[in-house]
């Protein structure tokens, strides 16, 4: 997706050979506009599999997630990270480690929100060694529903996740496929080459 890939280069900043930082954008401040585009182009991509939920993570996949939603007419569930007061009862609960974050949270999802006869599409802003995706499969799975597929902003394709998740037969679609990050440089993987991995 060209118009992620042109605010990507605007707004984001390199911090290492693995970091991308687009917290102007995405996940602190967020593009209204683009997360407009980002919800059409993952609403048409997804729109012959029936999606009935979305699901996401909190909190940089919201905005995404909602947007996608608004679009497909269907509701968003997000899982929290941190335990809630009002949500206590017949969780579904999975663990997974953040590579940005360096951190461990159990997220859960209450169960009423998710049953068997659900299509389940995933939405998330970054895909890295795929630990939040997995997690996020886990808990429809635990659902009895289905993952009809991955919508993801940002895949470092020099990071394991990706494939993970493909080679578990998932369809992972990724608006913009980062190759490298390696001097400071954000180097795109190129569309021929997207087809073969």
């Amino acid at each position: 997706m060209e118009f992620l890939k042109r605010k990507i280069e605007q707004d984001g900043l390199v911090l290492s050979k693995d970091v991308l930082k687009v917290d102007s954008i995405i996940n602190h401040q967020i593009d209204p506009i683009l997360m407009s585009e980002i919800g059409k182009e993952f609403a048409n991509r997804f729109k012959e599999t029936k999606v009935t939920k979305i699901v996401t993570i909190e909190s940089s996949g919201i905005a995404p997630g909602l947007m996608t939603a608004l679009k497909l007419g269907v509701p968003v569930i997000f899982a929290r990270k941190r335990k809630s007061l009002t949500l206590v009862d017949d969780l579904l609960t999975s663990t997974v480690h953040s590579f940005t974050k360096n951190e461990t949270n159990e997220i859960s999802v209450s169960n009423k929100f998710l049953s068997s006869d659900d299509r389940v599409l995933i939405i998330d802003d970054f895909l890295a060694n795929g630990q939040a995706a997995l997690g996020l499969v886990d808990i429809v799975k635990q659902a009895g529903a289905e993952v009809v597929g991955i919508g993801i902003l940002i895949e470092k394709c020099f990071q394991q996740g990706g494939s993970l998740l493909r080679k578990e037969g998932l369809r992972v679609e990724s608006l913009a496929r980062i190759q490298s990050l390696e001097e400071g440089t954000i180097t795109y993987l190129e569309e021929s080459e997207a087809i073969l991995s």
